[in-house]
């Protein structure tokens, strides 16, 4: 059991209190074990499965230091102190959200850099003497070609999720980038694996590191429970995810394609569950937007590819639901890693249709996880328990109607509206849905309830 605070770990104590402002009050195993060694300016690999609070393990180090004996003089524009480099935006902004408050605290200041939108604001930032980069390494590679970015004064240099940089082919650029700040800096380098050439940079550019690992590679989370779920059609899978995205929880639904993630979501929201997308095809204001949304609860499901495995850091998401199984066990383990974190349970459910029976017993296999599928319906037990409370019908906005008009995407409701009457049939007694009417005083998930929304939009449809 963890008896360490922060305090005695040598964190100064304006970073203490405002940890405490955040309700942190207690280091993570992660954290205990690597805050010696980083706050004492040492070069740190560190290997911890995913929520297990590495994030702050090398924010906390970067801002005391550089806010302590590295602060140096009077700033200089286009020449930052720290970097830390990020695989995807949405890590990237999520690690300066985490940092910016603990910056705040010692008086520096945090930019993220990323590509996809305008450059001016992040050049601004430079100019402006910004002590802390968050950076993608593709936009962070193009200010310094164009002469805006400086690495020559960088201290501390952080490398979040090397494997997944590696994995993304972004080895190249983390080099040259590496390669242009001083060699007698502080690096940190924390990724879940040491494969695919990841091991090469920390030969290359860690000195006398310190290696800590917490939990062995790749291994599950203890609090995560692991549910397959086998469906003997296309139909029955979407009546079975329908049901499982209803309840009142946040849940994350994993797609292997953009397009098929942009349809669902859709789909969704027209039966009466608000849902959101997160894929590559979306504009960085598009993806802030909707990962905002189910950030503050105001969407509960989100569908996503394998951009949202790694990049999206949200406490108290009850269920991932692979809907369709990922090609390898890595991505596997940080998808199901949205759920379960920070010492909190939660639940993973993948869904199996008879031609992936195969395939996804190897892929358990590699990812160590041990579970014995079961064949249900949207009605059986296990089902229901893991839906929990069924959330309100919320009807869909009249553009939405409009643009969900179209026989793909009808066929989606209809199964939605399946799902509708036979969450009906589960909770007959429930006095939330009597009449038709649900809390809210929206139209209420009932076998007449959704046949009144038949007709509505029936109705607008020949309007």
């Amino acid at each position: 059991m963890n008896t360490h605070t922060f305090s005695q770990l040598g964190v100064p104590a304006s970073i203490v209190t405002a940890l405490t402002r955040a309700g942190i009050d207690s280091p993570f195993p992660i954290q205990v074990d690597t805050l010696p060694d980083t706050l004492a300016g040492k070069d740190v690999l560190g290997r911890g499965k995913t929520g297990s609070g590495k994030t702050l393990a090398f924010c906390i180090p970067m801002v005391s230091r550089l806010g302590g004996e590295l602060s140096g003089g009077a700033r200089r524009k286009g020449h930052p102190l720290g970097l830390v480099l990020a695989p995807t935006r949405e890590l990237a902004t999520q690690i300066t959200v985490a940092m910016r408050p603990l910056a705040e605290a010692m008086n520096l200041r945090v930019t993220t850099i990323f590509g996809g939108v305008s450059q001016t604001r992040q050049v601004q930032a430079l100019r402006d003497g910004v002590e802390i980069v968050v950076a993608t390494p593709g936009r962070l590679e193009d200010l310094m070609k164009q002469g805006l970015l400086h690495l020559d004064a960088i201290e501390i240099t952080v490398l979040d999720e090397a494997d997944h940089m590696a994995d993304l082919g972004f080895l190249p650029v983390v080099t040259k980038i590496l390669q242009a700040t001083p060699s007698s800096g502080q690096r940190l380098l924390f990724s879940a694996t040491l494969d695919n050439g990841v091991n090469k940079l920390v030969d290359r550019f860690l000195h006398n590191e310190v290696m800590h690992a917490v939990d062995e590679e790749n291994s599950p989370v203890t609090q995560m429970t692991h549910h397959v779920f086998e469906t003997p059609s296309v139909e029955a899978k979407k009546d079975l995810l329908y049901t499982l995205a209803s309840g009142t929880g946040r849940r994350i639904l994993f797609m292997r394609t953009k397009h098929h993630a942009k349809k669902l979501a859709k789909a969704l929201t027209q039966a009466g569950i608000p849902s959101v997308d997160l894929h590559g095809n979306l504009s960085q204001p598009a993806r802030d937007r909707n990962l905002a949304a189910f950030s503050d609860g105001s969407v509960k499901v989100l569908v996503a590819t394998d951009v949202a495995a790694r990049g999206v850091h949200v406490d108290n998401v009850d269920l991932v639901i692979h809907v369709d199984p990922p090609m390898e066990h890595k991505a596997y383990l940080h998808r199901s890693g949205r759920t379960a974190r920070a010492g909190a349970e939660g639940n993973v459910i993948t869904l199996c249709l008879p031609t992936q029976k195969g395939d996804l017993a190897s892929l358990l296999r590699k990812a160590g996880i041990t579970v014995t599928p079961r064949g249900v319906t949207s009605t059986s037990p296990e089902v229901v328990a893991l839906v929990g409370e069924v959330a309100a019908y919320v009807k869909p906005a009249p553009a939405e109607h409009h643009q969900h008009g179209g026989g793909g995407r009808s066929r989606g409701t209809s199964t939605g509206a399946n799902a509708q009457r036979k969450r009906a049939q589960r909770h007959p007694g429930s006095s939330s849905r009597r009449d038709g009417v649900g809390q809210s005083g929206r139209p209420a998930r009932t076998a007449s309830g959704a046949s009144s929304t038949s007709t509505r939009r029936s109705q607008q449809r020949s309007r």
